[in-house]
């Protein structure tokens, strides 16, 4: 969720900021006497009739000019008439002067018979078919309106049966009237039931293209009692709407005169307008919001707060907009669009639009006013099942029968609707336990007894999140191939009473919630260029930290683990949720390439822009849960967006069809199914542990064990401010289908209500932490006793190996080899260009060169010096890694000061323990000394003089003879070694 936006410093100006909402309310109940029907209101009129024309009965019923603009005409002839004498001048002059306006006169007389004429057969064509405005003293209550599920066997709510009281002119204070009549209708006790300037400025705006609505108090009083509602609801006939309108509120300003009449109006608008949480009429809402018993009870800043609900009952709903404080008080923000128009509303209040109550409040009580906190009165909800579905389903019927945008819609509040919703209560059941098993069970003050209670078993992954800052979620389940939402849990639990900032219990984030989706958006964005032919399954990407903004302004995103693993496949990178390749294709895709084919999937976003640039990959922008699990099912099914409904059938009173019972629509392409069979089937993976053993846990199995196939991808955001997890199944057969089986895609969002951190400073927590258990665990209890399928395998895909680094065609040095998916004729063709073969000496593993000490032989060595040259920037910034890659795992530099690594991890790493072949040597090996000649010690004799070239002897060379070394010659005087002497002989024995 964004900032909220600053208060604006005078009342006026900040509704002047405020976006415009649709100008509807529903009105359900007359006051004094009557009773009736609701309809359709508009918001505050413009410019009513100048104060002083009293109406009564003497108007007579062509009057379509009311009597005190005919004043005001007549008097500005008299003045013309009474100015025609002029002193001085010529004669000629005189006769222009007096003759021109009298043939301008004369002329507009002219046209305005002609005119009258005209406006008196149209009153007269547009009045056939009214009804008789007395008719209004005898309307009786319609029926309440009852929501089933899709079996219509289980009741989950019920619109227009409580809440409603009725009061008399008599209880209405003085406050209360001014409040309401400053905002809806300033002149609204001089006028004569419509506004004719208020009409004209209103349609200048909207040529200018600022529409805004005119209608009085007594025009809206007129379309939701006194015309057919089919006339009301056509957007064909809004003109017809409009002159019948204006026509029947003039016969009601007559049919009632006076300041009686006028009260008796008043009365019955006042007790017929929808307050929103399902409050009819003033004195119910004053009831509800603000625990008084009677109207005068209320404060000056209340009154003024209920005044200002009606325009948008949706929108400006008390508790809807109400944020609950640490001691469980309900409290609507002062920056909220409601607020503010309260103060807008006391603001016209202390101009002077105070009829009644006159000069009661001083400049001081109105400072006071804005000042005062909106303090909600400690709630009593109804008893509805699915209570935030149900809220979804009226908005959806408000749509379907009253026109989209329109806030509320009286055919829906009382008109004794059946409803058969898409709602299938099993799976709602088991939802909102899966929904408590992340965010209630850990927080409970015994976790293991409220799991027990809840019908769940204590598992260890509720153990690791006690004492951890969840305390939110959310879980949409849809059938993707029909639309339908079968399973709907917009918070952890609606009826909770401890509400916090962290845990607003009412509010529904799957719906109406803007969360970061992280990484589980990265799909959309390969779909992306897979459907473009630009991508397949095993383009190669290097994860490696690059600048992708400049040196001002860098933008330098890391892998959730800080490593960088270098070259990876987009398979990889997709089913292990790395950044950095998702960012790199998003820059190839474009941005808005992107975000418009992630908007015909079913994603909604706040612009029609984006504004997170290249981190839009990782899902910066903020969605509804709702509208994500439409994305992943437009996915699922094979890439044809269907949308998403509430509702299969809704029927009247007689039980006639009131629109036309659910059929789901064809498909519309928005990707080929080949693309969108090739993104699913790698992200099966990540429920399959021999593919993705960290993900891969969260596999759903069926009784006996076996594994059901299956899609995941899970999201985390930067501040762990927002976990998901999003997947499908394998869709159902025709047969399984009429057995009660769905196609369903299932997601799950976790987090805090005020966007607060999951994760602490000493405790982290991820999306595999909780929102993955929750998926598993409400998919297995939901396909519990389904048959297994698997994913069918559509035309126009082919299979083929590839080198597992580098997704080329496998070449001699290629170690280790995948197999992936491809669109037909996308298949890699060239061989893998990252490995080389290199000459290296057999003994050191170093370059060979001539007398290296072993022997030559060519081995592969990996080269990526000219991957990603297309990126000047990226390429060096890949040489800067492999350089340290070459020193091995863990080496720590680049900008963000990353650790290399090889895939995935330390711990799980399939290709082995490095990039599929090594870093080439970047050394020679050194020369081997010259060796010792070898000799025959069978030819032994003195060595002689080398022969001459040609004569040499092929025999071998002999050793050489071992000769006594001669001793040594005493020494003498000047004379040289002196001999041994001869020894004598001896003699024999």
């Amino acid at each position: 969720m964004g900032p909220r936006a600053r208060r604006s410093s005078r009342p006026s100006e900040a509704l002047a900021s405020m976006p415009r909402q649709p100008s509807s309310a529903s009105r359900s109940i007359v006051g004094g006497g009557w009773r009736g029907t609701g309809g359709q209101a508009s918001r505050r009129p413009r410019r009513a009739h100048p104060a002083g024309a009293a109406r009564t009965g003497t108007t007579g019923p062509y009057a379509i000019v009311p009597r005190d603009m005919q004043t005001s005409l007549a008097r500005r002839q008299q003045r013309r008439r009474n100015g025609g004498r002029r002193r001085g001048g010529s004669g000629a002059a005189r006769s222009i002067a007096i003759g021109l306006p009298l043939f301008l006169f004369a002329s507009l007389a002219a046209l305005a018979l002609v005119g009258f004429l005209g406006a008196v057969g149209a009153y007269a064509y547009f009045s056939q078919g009214l009804a008789d405005p007395h008719s209004l003293d005898n309307l009786v209550f319609n029926q309440i309106s009852t929501i089933y599920d899709r079996t219509g066997t289980v009741q989950l709510a019920t619109f227009g049966a409580t809440r409603r009281e009725v009061v008399t002119y008599a209880q209405l204070p003085a406050v209360v009237q001014d409040a309401t009549t400053a905002v809806e209708d300033k002149n609204f006790w001089t006028n004569a039931g419509f506004d004719p300037l208020g009409i004209v400025s209103a349609s200048l705006d909207t040529l200018t293209g600022d529409a805004r609505g005119a209608s009085t108090i007594t025009q809206q009083l007129v379309r939701q009692r006194l015309l057919d509602q089919s006339l009301v609801q056509d957007p064909n006939r809004k003109v017809e709407r409009k002159i019948k309108e204006i026509i029947q509120s003039i016969r009601l300003t007559d049919a009632y005169p006076g300041v009686a009449g006028k009260q008796k109006i008043l009365t019955a608008y006042l007790n017929q307008n929808f307050y929103g949480d399902n409050d009819y009429g003033i004195l119910a809402a004053a009831q509800d919001y603000f625990g008084v018993q009677t109207l005068d009870q209320l404060t000056l800043a209340q009154a003024a707060t209920l005044a200002g609900i009606p325009q948008s009952p949706t929108d400006y709903d008390l508790v809807k907009n109400a944020v609950a404080q640490a001691n469980g008080t309900l409290i609507v923000p002062a920056t909220s669009a409601i607020a503010q128009r309260r103060d807008y509303i006391l603001q016209l209040m202390e101009d002077g639009r105070t009829p009644r109550s006159g000069s009661t409040y001083t400049a001081a009580d109105f400072a006071a006013a804005m000042a005062a906190p909106i303090v909600i009165a400690p709630r009593s909800t109804p008893d509805w099942k699915a209570p935030q579905f149900v809220w979804q389903v009226r908005q959806e019927l408000a749509d379907e029968l009253c026109g989209p945008g329109v806030a509320t819609c009286p055919a829906l509040e009382t008109g004794g609707l059946k409803v058969i919703t898409t709602l299938d209560w099993r799976l709602q059941q088991s939802a909102e336990k899966w929904v408590k098993a992340a965010a209630v069970v850990p927080q409970a003050k015994n976790p293991r007894a409220t799991a027990k209670a809840l019908g769940l078993t204590y598992e260890p992954w509720m153990a690791n999140l006690v004492g951890s800052q969840l305390h939110n979620g959310a879980l949409v389940a849809m059938d993707y191939q029909t639309g339908e939402v079968v399973a709907y849990v917009g918070s952890a639990d609606y009826y909770a009473k401890n509400a916090s900032k962290q845990f607003q219990p009412q509010f529904d984030v799957a719906g109406d919630g803007l969360r970061q989706p992280g990484s589980a958006f990265k799909p959309f964005n390969y779909v992306t260029g897979i459907n473009d032919r630009t991508m397949t399954a095993s383009t190669m990407f290097m994860d490696v930290v690059t600048n992708f903004g400049t040196s001002a302004k860098p933008y330098t995103p890391v892998d959730a683990d800080h490593y960088e693993r270098g070259p990876v496949t987009l398979a990889n990178a997709l089913r292990f949720s790395l950044n950095i390749p998702a960012v790199k294709a998003l820059y190839f895709n474009g941005v808005d390439h992107v975000f418009d084919m992630a908007r015909k999937m079913g994603l909604r976003f706040p612009g029609n822009t984006p504004t997170a640039g290249l981190s839009l990959t990782l899902g910066t922008e903020g969605v509804r849960p709702l509208d994500m699990v439409t994305a992943y099912s437009t996915l699922a099914d094979s890439g044809g967006y269907i949308g998403n409904t509430m509702i299969l059938s809704v029927t009247g009173p007689e039980g006639n069809d009131l629109i036309t019972p659910y059929k789901p629509p064809a498909p519309t392409p928005v990707v080929s199914p080949q693309a969108a069979f090739v993104v699913g089937n790698i992200l099966q993976g990540n429920t399959d542990p021999s593919i993705n053993p960290i993900w891969g846990r969260f596999e759903i199995k069926d009784s006996a064990g076996q594994r059901r196939p299956a899609a995941l991808k899970t999201g985390t955001n930067d501040n762990t401010t927002d976990l998901s997890a999003y997947g499908f199944i394998a869709p159902p057969t025709t047969a399984q289908r009429a057995a009660g089986q769905y196609a369903l895609a299932v997601g799950v969002w976790n987090g805090n209500s005020d966007d607060s951190p999951t994760s602490s400073p000493t405790r982290a927590i991820f999306s595999f932490d909780a929102p993955t258990y929750v998926w598993q665990g409400f998919l297995q209890d939901a396909t519990k006793g389904w048959a297994i399928d698997q994913f069918a395998v559509p035309d126009g895909v082919t299979q083929a190996s590839v080198d597992a680094i580098s997704g080329q065609k496998p070449g001699p040095y290629t170690t280790k080899t995948v197999k992936y998916w491809y669109i037909d004729g996308t298949q890699p063709s060239q061989t893998d260009q990252t490995k080389i073969g290199l000459q290296v000496d057999s003994t050191t593993n170093l370059l060979w060169q001539d007398g290296c000490a072993g022997q030559p032989v060519t081995k592969g060595f990996l080269d990526l010096s000219q991957v990603e040259a297309a990126v000047p920037a990226w390429q060096a910034a890949d040489q800067a890694w492999a350089a340290r890659a070459a020193r091995g795992v863990g080496v720590v530099g680049g900008p963000e000061r990353t650790r290399t690594m090889t895939f995935y991890d330390p711990g799980f790493h399939p290709y082995g323990n490095g990039w599929g072949a090594p870093f080439p040597p970047t050394k020679t090996c050194p020369l081997a000394p010259s060796p010792t000649p070898t000799c025959d010690p069978t030819q032994q004799g003195p060595l002689g003089p080398p022969l001459p070239p040609g004569q040499e002897s092929p025999s071998p060379t002999p050793c050489p003879t071992n000769l006594p070394t001669p001793l040594p010659t005493p020494s003498g005087s000047g004379s040289g070694p002196t001999p041994t002497p001869t020894p004598k002989k001896s003699r024999g024995p």
